[in-house]
């Protein structure tokens, strides 16, 4: 018995001491090949750098210029350098277009347009999606056509409608006609999503007395939230940047948005470049925020559709 483990140890020191095999190459370029060290991902990191380097310059050269002086822009051009920092410019173009109006206006709009339009499309794309509602293809078809719509032809009908009714150079009618077209969009992106939906929950939740209501509000809205999150974050995007109907239906400074509040700061006959850049920087800079806030949402979003 003693000999039989004398003999167990050595074999397991001979074991242990013995020469690599074949195998540790394989293992070490194995191991090379899941660290991503090879020279494909040097020039794949190499081409995205290049890449976020040249989106993020027009934001460096706004930047730069919104701090400029009239007379350094015209001697030196919009890629140099500030001589002297101008850090009035950003408040007189804040006072000149009144931008903490202009703000306000855009958020509350931009969220009535969210409210609004993933409602409806929630409500939609559960009755064609879920629902099985007759003439599903064709409601289909229509959504997907007033998607394709172009905001010209529409604008001149849309414009003498809100004045016959009342709703001309008001937000509450802006942002219900906003709200509608973009349900357009989301009701045809829930459609799909609820077509795919488990039919044995709805099932089951029917079974145990579960009304219409109550599906959509406990199993259908939890289940689908981060796609509806994605939209919310979409439309909240899309209705900030519209520019043609605000343009139209929105004449008066008081109920006027961003884009369009900062338009003002050129002229036919007048253009300051640098009062241009210090606009441009104020639009872009709550949208920046914005995406801070919810680019977790964003990406759980985006992630759980790719997932699914």
């Amino acid at each position: 018995m003693i000999t039989h483990d004398t003999d167990t140890t050595r074999s397991a020191r001979k074991t242990a001491t013995a020469p690599p095999s074949h195998a540790a190459p394989k293992e070490r370029r194995r191991r090379k090949t899941a660290d991503g060290r090879g020279p494909g991902s040097y020039a794949v990191v190499a081409a995205v750098t290049v890449f976020v380097l040249a989106f993020l310059a027009p934001f460096a050269i706004i930047l730069v210029n919104s701090f400029k002086t009239s007379a350094d822009y015209r001697a030196n051009g919009s890629l140099s350098w500030p001589e002297q920092w101008n850090w009035d410019i950003v408040g007189d173009v804040w006072e000149r277009v009144d931008f903490t109006q202009k703000l306000v206006n855009s958020v509350q709009i931009s969220l009535g347009v969210v409210a609004i339009a993933v409602l409806l499309a929630l409500f939609n794309a559960y009755a064609i999606g879920i629902g099985r509602i007759r003439w599903r293809t064709a409601f289909l078809v229509f959504f997907l056509g007033a998607n394709v719509l172009p905001q010209e032809g529409l604008v001149y009908p849309i414009y003498y409608l809100f004045k016959e009714l009342g709703l001309y150079d008001g937000k509450l009618g802006y942002t219900i006609l906003v709200g509608i077209t973009y349900s357009a969009f989301g009701t045809y992106l829930l459609s799909s999503v609820f077509s795919t939906f488990p039919k044995e929950l709805i099932e089951a939740a029917s079974l145990d007395g579960a009304g219409r209501w109550t599906i959509l509000w406990r199993i259908v809205l939890p289940m689908s939230w981060p796609t509806l999150s994605v939209m919310c974050v979409f439309f909240f995007v899309w209705s900030w940047n519209e520019f043609l109907y605000p343009l139209v239906l929105l004449i008066s400074n008081d109920n006027q948005t961003v884009p369009l509040g900062l338009s003002v700061t050129q002229g036919q006959y007048t253009s300051d470049p640098t009062a241009l850049s210090a606009a441009a920087l104020l639009g872009v800079i709550p949208m920046i925020v914005f995406f801070f806030i919810f680019q977790r949402t964003l990406t759980r979003g985006l992630t759980a559709g790719a997932v699914k």
